[in-house]
């Protein structure tokens, strides 16, 4: 970039930035002076910031660059991480939401207490702080910083080393992240990631028109026509043994890795327990699953449109998305995109940082003062414990450009130590009865065990994929604690005890809503795929898309037809 440029991409990065965070300021200004008001944001959000707020929570730079350059170096078979989580939100939006807010709990480690005891509560607590502290806050940061560093060339800007630019830029996106999290609490971030979404959705859209008009020599419709006539195995979602998703893995361990992330994942699920009522969480829940199902047209096909235009002589698959867009998006939009890329990665950061707090505070704080903690006390080491875990995320963060096997491997590796468990225990707790806290316990200790030796003991000697691991590992705990529940059951039934502080009406078109999305899942796996447009359309597709579309319809119908005429509206 020319000097004039820099300084004008800047500049309206900051005027775009600084918009969002007066908009934060004003919607929360006079509501973070109690727990609740900080940590759940009162406990009045609606299904738009939740939405908002999820999918800017989930979505950040690593996806960006990730996703887009497993297209560019691969398929689309890397999409089933995002279009899966459909399965998870449907699940989180009928089976967990309303346990969570009958509950009124504020904490995943909080419902854990009530089912099984404090132990277990404070294993999770480890869990979960060790998981954000050491790998995935830092990782955000770092990626982050990585994709701001390739698409603007931070150290030939500054004349500065490549080292000290990841330091500078690190600190800089963890400074102001730290801010809407530290000062703001949970609304402040739910409503920046909203306001930081609409801007992700038009770049999301834009690059992709964009790149498809320049590979078309002026018209998208050429361009179009080229991606789907030309190397269509680039648009395979059916992942093969070799890709980087095995379809089969979309059946074992990924629903499981999905269910642990959606449904029982602190700094996601937050959002929704901060809901207003069960009809808006729902809402909220479900509309985050549509967006997903759009992420493979926003975030990969941009990957695959950079393969046609440039092949597939890069150095490197991760250069993929930031040479398109320094090739197609207009200078004078650079500082819209660089505003919308930080957006999305302070949202990660805040969220986590929001959520570690709130853990610390309310499941290790809380209980060891073994008395009510007002509500000055708890905001003051709530915001104590946000600025001590950034600074350390900060010093953290640098040290993951030496992982000797790249960030990707590093985040696979060590969440594999915490979210099997999670899950595990959270279904076993939800869905039976007898099973008492000495069977969690020994199932989070011998995955912790189980799984520390597989990754780095018998390595070399383990063939099956990754997620295939997970599901045996999640297999085997769960008959773990059913055994133990056999044993040495509970000395009397568990039983829950729902605290009525909000509506938990459901909201009447959820099952539709639900069945219309399963039917974007499987309609975009028709669409790529051996029946869709890899090799041509079959003569399958057109009946199969139909019928999907005749069952919906029918369903709709039917919940249009039992619905009074007064109450048929989507609200």
């Amino acid at each position: 970039m020319e000097t004039g440029d820099l300084l004008a991409t800047l500049l309206s990065c900051t005027f775009f930035m600084a918009l969002v965070a007066w908009i934060s300021y004003i919607k929360t200004r006079g509501e973070v002076s109690t727990q609740d008001g900080y940590f759940l944001a009162g406990r009045g959000l609606g299904a738009i910031f939740i939405a908002g707020s999820l999918l800017l929570t989930n979505l950040s730079a690593e996806q960006l660059i990730g996703l887009n350059g497993s297209a560019y170096g691969f398929n689309l078979s890397s999409m089933a991480w995002e279009v899966t989580a459909a399965f998870a939100t449907i699940c989180m939006a009928f089976i967990f939401l309303p346990r969570y807010l009958a509950g009124a709990f504020s904490t995943l480690p909080e419902f854990l207490n009530n089912r099984f005891d404090d132990g277990v509560r404070r294993l999770s607590v480890i869990l979960f702080m060790v998981g954000y502290g050491l790998v995935t806050i830092p990782s955000v940061l770092y990626a982050g910083s990585i994709a701001v560093m390739q698409l603007f060339d931070v150290p030939g800007l500054l004349g500065i080393s490549y080292s000290q630019s990841l330091w500078l830029t690190i600190f800089a996106i963890g400074l102001t992240g730290s801010l809407y999290a530290v000062f703001g609490g949970l609304k402040a971030v739910a409503i920046s990631d909203t306001l930081n979404g609409a801007g992700l959705m038009i770049i999301g859209i834009a690059v992709p028109v964009l790149g498809l008009a320049a590979l078309g020599d002026g018209s998208v419709s050429a361009g179009l026509t080229t991606i789907t006539s030309t190397d269509t195995e680039k648009l395979n979602a059916i992942g093969g043994p070799g890709d980087p998703t095995p379809f089969g893995t979309l059946f074992t361990g990924m629903v499981l890795a999905n269910l642990f992330y959606w449904c029982t994942n602190q700094y996601v699920i937050q959002r929704t327990l901060g809901a207003r009522n069960l009809a808006e969480g729902q809402k909220g829940v479900l509309f985050t699953g549509f967006f997903k199902v759009m992420v493979p047209f926003l975030m990969m096909i941009p990957g695959v449109i950079a393969y046609h235009l440039y092949g597939p002589g890069l150095s490197t698959i991760d250069l993929a998305y930031p040479r398109l867009v320094r090739d197609v998006l207009p200078v004078y939009a650079s500082g819209f995109f660089l505003a919308v890329l930080l957006g999305a990665v302070f949202s990660s950061f805040n969220s986590l940082l929001n959520s570690a707090a709130t853990l610390f505070c309310l499941d290790v704080y809380a209980p060891l003062k073994k008395q009510p903690v007002d509500d000055r006390t708890m905001l003051r080491v709530a915001r104590i414990a946000s600025i001590v875990i950034a600074l350390f995320s900060f010093s953290v963060a640098p040290l993951l450009q030496y992982a000797p096997e790249g960030l990707w491997q590093l985040i696979r590796m060590f969440t594999g130590f915490y979210n099997i468990p999670v899950i595990a225990v959270v279904i076993v707790g939800l869905f039976t009865t007898r099973v008492p806290a000495l069977g969690a316990k020994i199932a989070i200790v011998f995955h912790v065990i189980a799984y520390g030796l597989l990754r780095f003991v018998f390595d070399d000697d383990v063939t099956i994929h990754f997620l295939h691991v997970y599901a045996i590992l999640f297999v085997i705990e769960v008959t773990i604690m059913l055994v133990t529940g056999w044993l040495r059951p509970r000395s009397e039934d568990w039983s829950y005890q729902p605290r009525q502080l909000l509506d938990l009406t459901p909201w009447r078109f959820a099952v539709p809503c639900a069945v219309t999305l399963i039917s974007c899942v499987v309609a975009l796996y028709l669409l790529f795929s051996p029946i869709g447009l890899v090799g041509g359309l079959s003569a399958a597709f057109w009946p199969l898309l139909v019928l999907l579309m005749l069952v919906n319809l029918g369903i709709w119908a039917r919940q249009v037809v039992k619905t009074p005429h007064h109450a048929s509206t989507l609200s």
